[in-house]
């Protein structure tokens, strides 16, 4: 009798055990979940990797190449990008208000559109110099085309990603 309670205590024991280690999370503890800000970041972030991997591709630059190019190509990336989040904040307020606009003021609407084209223009052909200083001619004519392949590229795996799977 005394074997039998013995077994069925130990049984009983290894049971609750395993039961325990089974509820136990293997490995470290999953990280927190991120905050919308961090998964845009994340995501801005993998497109820029995408993007000079692809650029770097596509123009076969040369570690020499390279090292000069990337440094004028992302300042001349920085100058672009203020000038369209300018332009954003402009036509977020100008929707706002469109209704209530006079002739007028969505007349110079239309005319700082005009600016915000010209200065992307502006800034466009002053790199262009900076781009041939750090590269060949035929590179930089090159890093342009590439510049709307990546787009398209990019558009299409966004439009994959939307999707749904064949067959579903």
């Amino acid at each position: 009798m005394k074997k039998i309670t013995i077994k069925l205590i130990l049984l009983l024991t290894l049971v609750s055990l395993s039961g325990l280690l089974r509820s136990q999370p293997m490995g470290p503890p999953p990280p927190p979940p991120k905050e919308k800000g961090d998964r845009q970041r994340d995501k801005k972030e993998n497109i820029e990797s995408m993007k000079i991997a692809f650029i770097t591709n596509k123009l076969d630059l040369t570690p020499e190449e390279a090292q000069k190019f990337w440094p004028v190509y992302n300042q001349f990336n920085d100058k672009l990008q203020e000038i369209r989040k300018k332009r954003r904040e402009e036509d977020r307020e100008a929707k706002k208000n469109f209704d209530d606009m006079t002739d007028k003021e969505t007349e110079q609407l239309i005319e700082n559109n005009f600016a915000f084209q010209q200065k992307e223009l502006d800034l466009q052909k002053e790199y262009n110099v900076k781009f041939k200083a750090v590269l060949p001619v035929k590179k930089v004519a090159k890093l342009y085309a590439t510049e709307e392949q990546f787009k398209r590229v990019l558009i299409d795996k966004l439009k994959d990603k939307d999707r749904p799977p064949v067959g579903n």
